[in-house]
């Protein structure tokens, strides 16, 4: 084990009163505050001015994922509201087969009031693009922390896709304390999101605009995609007095095989555009590094385990790993790479991949806190309270940062 045995969550808590938590977007996304850090010192600025702030020879990794409305509302006869929440497929197992399915597919779900729901299915009736739908639900199997529901609809002009869009409602965070709105289907989502996946949004990309987009371009910084599912374990609360303690939830990451390709090619290292870019580049290395070792990688979708990294070689350069990972891709024939990832990131974790970051404020004594300690110390208790003081709006809503450690090394050598 490489990492530190024990780490104490009280260490990484700070008091959040809930007059801090933003409730709502900003109207202008680009409006939004910006805390820069750069080696040590804070500098505040408005997040429209960030294509100016970036480091020469700058470039960006976005995640494309694109939130679902994946809050199913049902009554029994009797009244009882029932709440199906949609975590992810299970057959057909494929994100994109999934929504394309006729008449029926199975997801595993959250369920409120699932104590109401013996047995049985539970209806809904709903209008797809001006047709009438009856949506059936029925638990086929109790996972404990979860269910197995198999969807059943009327309409085989209807996708499962097409099912949700109209009948669910948008997944905003439990801490915003309110209903989803109408509005919440446009702002908690990026402008970049295409691919349908993700029940909570890649929150640091709220900020961008179409307009800030076309901005990077013209500034010749280059952007990138790949696209991470975000699961519910993003709204997980570490509960064990050691973090280590804490199970991290799996997550499915896509990435083209181009994208291995141009970055194995690149002289600097990117920028992530959040903490579930930041987890599916470093995976990437460390599934490099597997491949480097002997070890094997299922061509369907390989695993990668919360602390596996630590058991791995740790001086493979990134140059190698992404060599290993193209080649990985042309021996398999495969041009989109396909992976799920419970990898953690905490203080004493050593970055292979980035030279920063643009995140927003997280909840204190979350697995989002321990990525941030993880790349700039012990100052993440400076830029937090930096940003306490000086009213910045936290959370999935909130304002952002950019985080610049001061330890920025070759991009074949990690931090």
């Amino acid at each position: 084990m490489t990492g530190t045995d024990q780490i104490f969550i009280d260490q990484y808590h700070y008091h959040l009163p809930q007059s801090a938590i933003a409730r709502y977007p900003l109207p202008d996304r680009e409006q939004s505050k910006l805390l820069v850090y750069k080696k040590g010192m804070l500098e505040h600025r408005k997040f429209n001015e960030l294509p100016g702030l970036l480091p020469e020879g700058s470039w960006l990794v976005f995640n494309n994922t694109k939130v679902i409305q994946a809050r199913l509302a049902f009554h029994k006869p009797t009244g009882a509201r029932i709440e199906i929440f949609c975590l992810e497929p299970v057959k057909p197992a494929e994100y994109q087969m999934s929504f394309e399915s006729i008449r029926s597919c199975s997801w595993k779900c959250l369920v409120g009031n699932a104590k109401k729901w013996k047995s049985g299915s539970v209806s809904l009736e709903i209008s797809v693009s001006g047709r009438d739908v009856v949506l059936n639900a029925t638990i086929m199997k109790d996972k404990g922390d979860s269910f197995i529901v198999r969807f059943e609809w009327d309409a085989a002009a209807c996708t499962f896709g097409e099912i949700i869009e109209s009948a669910g409602s948008t997944p905003i965070p439990p801490y915003l304390n309110r209903e989803a709105e109408e509005s919440d289907k446009h702002r908690y989502q990026t402008v970049y999101s295409r691919d349908p996946g993700s029940v909570a949004a890649p929150t640091a990309g709220l900020h961008f605009t179409a307009s800030m987009m076309e901005q990077l371009k013209d500034q010749g910084i280059e952007t990138c995609e790949l696209t991470l599912h975000v699961g519910a374990g993003t709204f997980v609360p570490v509960k064990h007095e050691n973090a280590r303690h804490h199970a991290m939830h799996a997550e499915t990451v896509l990435v083209s095989k181009k994208f291995l390709e141009e970055w194995a090619e690149r002289k600097t290292a990117p920028l992530a555009v959040g903490t579930t870019s930041t987890r599916s580049l470093e995976t990437l290395y460390w599934l490099g590094v597997r491949l480097l070792a002997g070890e094997s990688l299922n061509p369907v979708q390989p695993e990668f385990k919360q602390w596996e990294n630590e058991m791995l070689p740790q001086d493979i350069t990134l140059q190698e790993s992404l060599g290993a990972l193209v080649g990985f891709c042309q021996i398999s024939g495969i041009d989109q790479f396909r992976f799920s990832t419970s990898l953690m990131i905490v203080p004493g974790y050593r970055f292979r991949t980035i030279r920063g970051l643009i995140t927003n404020f997280h909840m204190p004594g979350s697995t989002l806190l321990l990525l941030i300690a993880a790349l700039i110390g012990e100052d993440w208790k400076k830029v937090y309270r930096e940003a306490m003081e000086n009213n910045y709006r936290f959370l999935s809503y909130g304002d952002s940062s950019l985080l610049l450690p001061e330890a920025v090394r070759s991009p074949h050598k990690g931090f």
